[in-house]
């Protein structure tokens, strides 16, 4: 078998359960891949030893006959995910040279599944960030390139490396953490799937924290099926997180039928927004008119505070990331600044954070302490609560009515050229208008490539399930999936 990387994770599992190849042979496809895509700035801590260890280890596994679904298959992990013994630096200066001594939750279920990783992939700094420009490694990039042009796109963020390494193939799935998108929006601009799980069904244990009430873990890979088979691997109960919820998690791609005969699906009015290109508008109604053919019915509903979702995130986020990074003063762990003679530790606290942060985490966090600040926590903080209550409300009472998935675009735009949007972060964040709701409500959300703008770059769009219906969402984003056929590949010029 030729070109090993490109397999989805079905076909490398049915390919590794035949003998048709060994999980050796897979991962060493991959990990040529990635020494010849340096150029993508995907995988920043690659882990090739690590790699062939477990590989070996997947096909003695594998041999004896019980071997899980994700056994044998690369994969990489987002630096947001502690691993243990090595680099977990969330793509931020000041955790320099942190090497955990435990595990995360999720990348220690998929390495007891026997998933092989590859190494740590490239993300905005602590993921805050909408196109991979923030981190301390430079620039993750898009293997997409818009018609005949050289330059360099956004692969999007925060989880731009792993949307990068899945899109070039440099590895069969990735993890992806998403606060506001970050799974879905690069997802999208790089023609992959990414699903966002319901908060508390993949745990948060050691991934580093940005915003925890909106943070959930998910995959990110070539297909739906991939998704279904890696996204439960990744998920179920945690003691170690509070916030985990105690629900089984069925068998999700045995959900996989495409029938979605009878199936209800909302079109929210409120997500038609002035400007919005015409491309986005087209493929929205098309995604609408495939569903209806496979036999869905469509129905307007209206989500009246969505107006209001940007504005309440952007207060949320910061403040939690604010009380977050707090933590990061250069006395247990990662970097500390060089002290002057006479400095105490005020100073080495200022120094250390005023160099390990880079310009957009201090932002945030500067926000953040601002709307918590004593004459500004109700005025900001506690109504931005408020709305989210009330965005909350919105979804449940829609799918009070009856509705089955709510069918959005996943992005305002396909992937723009690095360097584009940076001098203006409001214009970054409204990067997040499609996505942020879903956090807001802790709901389930999937992007789906269901087309190419007249450049050829991939366009997504979103399915937002009800909670905790993975299974039911990841089936009507198959259905999606399979009517719009979308097959196209970035063309190699790395």
């Amino acid at each position: 078998m030729s070109d090993l990387n490109k397999l989805t994770i079905a076909d490398a599992r049915d390919a590794l359960r035949k003998g048709d190849v060994t999980s050796v042979e897979l991962t060493e496809a991959c990990l040529g891949a990635i020494d010849a895509a340096d150029a993508l700035g995907a995988f920043v801590h690659k882990t090739p030893e690590i790699a062939m260890e477990r590989a070996a280890a997947a096909d003695v596994r594998i041999k004896a006959g019980d071997a899980p679904d994700m056994c044998g298959v690369p994969v990489g992990i987002k630096d947001l995910f502690c691993t243990e013994g090595v680099d977990s630096q969330a793509a931020s200066r000041i955790l320099e040279g942190f090497k955990p001594e435990y595990e995360s939750t999720v990348s220690g279920k998929l390495k007891d599944a026997g998933a092989v990783m590859l190494g740590k992939l490239n993300m905005d700094e602590f993921a805050m960030g909408s196109s991979n420009e923030t981190s301390v490694y430079g620039n993750a990039v898009n293997p997409w390139r818009a018609g005949n042009s050289d330059a360099a796109l956004t692969p999007g963020g925060s989880s731009g490396g792993s949307a990068s390494a899945v899109a070039a193939d440099l590895c069969m799935a990735a993890t992806g953490t998403d606060t506001g998108g970050s799974i879905r929006q690069p997802a999208a601009f790089t023609g992959i799937v990414g699903l966002k799980p319901t908060y508390g069904r993949c745990s948060r244990w050691g991934i580093v924290a940005f915003a925890s009430s909106l943070d959930q873990a998910g995959p990110m890979t070539k297909t739906v099926r991939d998704a279904a088979i890696m996204g439960r691997a990744m998920m179920g109960h945690d003691a170690k997180d509070s916030t985990s919820a105690d629900l089984a998690v069925p068998d999700f791609e045995a959900m996989l039928t495409g029938n979605i005969k009878g199936k209800v699906i909302g079109i929210p009015k409120e997500y038609r927004m002035d400007g919005m290109p015409e491309e986005i508008e087209k493929l929205w109604s098309d995604g609408a008119e495939m569903l209806k053919d496979a036999g869905a019915e469509l129905r307007d509903i209206s989500l009246p505070h969505t107006k209001y979702a940007l504005p309440a995130y952007y207060v949320v986020a910061p403040a939690e990331a604010s009380s977050n990074l707090a933590r990061y003063d250069g006395v247990r762990f990662g970097h500390r600044a060089s002290l002057a003679q006479g400095d105490g530790i005020t100073e080495m606290y200022e120094k250390t954070r005023a160099e390990g942060f880079g310009a957009e985490v201090k932002r945030r966090v500067m926000i953040g302490t601002y709307v918590l600040s004593a004459g500004f926590y109700d005025a900001y903080y506690n109504r931005a609560r408020k709305v989210r209550a009330l965005i909350k409300k919105d979804f449940e009472d829609v799918f009070a009515t009856g509705i089955d998935s709510i069918l959005t675009p996943a992005t305002p735009s396909a992937a723009f050229e690095l360097g584009k949007e940076v001098s203006d972060p409001v214009e970054m964040y409204l990067n997040d208008v499609f996505t942020v709701t879903v956090n807001l409500a802790g709901l389930p959300g999937v992007a789906v490539p269901t087309g190419v703008d007249k450049t050829g770059l991939p366009l997504g769009l979103q399915l937002i399930g009800r909670p905790w219906e993975e299974g039911d969402l990841l089936n009507t984003a198959y259905a999606l999936e399979s009517a719009a056929g979308f097959v196209a590949k970035p063309a190699k010029w790395w």
